[in-house]
């Protein structure tokens, strides 16, 4: 049975700590105040929080903001650890990755991410073996080829991904391929590969719930900054024009989506937690509401009343 969240996981990107926030009440406490440089990703699986690292960035001096920071060195990571505090590990060796993004689970022990600067999607299983390119895009494509948000649908056997283009470039993209590679081709081999929505403001964090895709995008409004959704489109087909369920983010980023409470989280880099309700779900015609004001957030993660986390 599925339990409505009591608690979601978030991550504090600039002070890297992971926070960890009643529902409804807002409440917050860090979790993890040492998550590594930068996390991004995050989700919680059998007890264990799993999380990624964009790593430490090059800065510019003379740029200022985001722009003035270079994520290329192989510095990301994938972590884990216990919901109780103990047993933190690494399961991607330092070197083996370079900008870990939003991070997903196909509940059956295996975990999946964007690589940003790295232009691929991976995956590993939760023991940490495993390691494979799914998806590696030609370095020479750049910021084009760079992938952020990833979402897996293990039943129809989907792998789903955003590859955000230049910021409010309004060239974003979201693909769709199969979660296995079939024998003899490779992983930056493009066949079976379907873009599903193309000059998308600049989608970022992804989830499949029933047979709906959600997104955030932090592009220029009207559209971005902005929740999204649409149904799965059927083999071969377009995705249908998306549905904007909420606006108004300053720079939306983190996504999850309680199906059962019909409730989708949202942060964003404002540093804001919003809970909006979902169109036909059980808190349909409530209110959109602010949960908590902290610093820059990247990703969420819900924890139900029977994961319990340690206070």
């Amino acid at each position: 049975m599925i339990t409505v969240w009591q608690e979601l996981l978030a991550l504090e990107v600039e002070s890297g700590s992971v926070l960890r926030v009643g529902l409804p009440d807002g409440r917050v406490s860090t979790f993890l105040p040492d998550a590594g440089p930068a996390p991004d990703g995050i989700v919680v699986e059998d007890g264990i929080v799993y999380w990624t690292t964009m790593g430490a960035p090059e800065t510019d001096p003379a740029v200022p903001g985001e722009a003035g920071l270079d994520f290329s060195a192989r510095n990301g990571s994938v972590q884990a650890v216990g919901l109780d505090g103990g047993s933190r590990r690494r399961l991607v060796p330092p070197g083996a990755m370079t900008t870990g993004k939003q991070l997903t689970s196909d509940g059956r022990g295996r975990l999946y991410w964007g690589d940003r600067e790295g232009h691929r999607v991976s995956t590993v299983r939760v023991d940490g073996t495993g390691l494979t390119d799914l998806v590696v895009n030609p370095a020479d494509e750049g910021i084009m080829g760079e992938c952020v948000g990833v979402a897996v649908d293990p039943i129809r056997g989907h792998l789903y991904w955003t590859q955000k283009g230049p910021a409010k470039g309004g060239m974003g993209r979201i693909l769709r391929a199969g979660l296995e590679i079939p024998a003899g081709r490779t992983a930056a081999d493009r066949s079976g590969i379907e873009v599903l929505w193309a000059g998308l403001p600049e989608p970022i964090d992804l989830e499949v719930d029933g047979d709906w895709l959600y997104w955030t995008d932090r592009g220029t409004p009207p559209t971005g900054n902005t929740l999204n959704r649409a149904p799965l489109p059927p083999a071969g087909e377009q995705g249908a024009a998306p549905e904007i369920l909420a606006d108004g983010f300053q720079e939306a980023i983190g996504l999850a989506v309680d199906g059962e409470a019909g409730i989708a989280y949202v942060s964003d880099l404002g540093g804001h937690l919003r809970a909006v309700p979902l169109p036909g779900g059980s808190a349909a015609g409530q209110r959109h509401r602010e949960i908590a004001s902290l610093g820059p957030l990247t990703g969420l993660a819900g924890i139900s009343a029977g994961q319990g986390v340690a206070a």
